[in-house]
């Protein structure tokens, strides 16, 4: 099994996590229930938040800042994420595609075409 980027490891509670964000826990708290992060949670059901969730809290707190509400903080962040998911297939793709014509050109110049 794959181990976890250390990005993505829940480390800080939440009073850290308010303290590095400048987010208030109640405001935290407000955040997961709209879905906007999700920190993982110990066995005991305590919250922890990666530098992956910080860096979402900036991000949401940024669009907060600029006027933005929290159902579109929720529908600009999820196209953000969807757009990564594309570039990367994308570049998936294009790497497979190179990789396709290498070879295609390695066959043709072996059958001396």
């Amino acid at each position: 099994m794959a181990e976890t980027p250390a990005s993505q490891r829940g480390v800080y509670g939440i009073s850290v996590a308010a303290e590095l964000s400048g987010i208030s826990p109640q405001t935290l708290r407000l955040y997961e229930r709209r879905g906007l992060v999700a920190p993982s949670r110990t066995d005991g059901g305590t919250r922890r938040y990666s530098e992956d969730d910080l860096r979402q809290l900036q991000r949401v707190a940024e669009l907060v800042e600029a006027g933005v509400n929290l159902v579109g903080v929720a529908h600009i962040v999820e196209l953000e994420q969807h757009n990564v998911r594309l570039r990367r297939s994308n570049d998936e793709l294009t790497s497979d595609n190179s990789q396709l014509e290498s070879d295609n050109a390695r066959l043709r110049a072996e059958r001396g075409d």
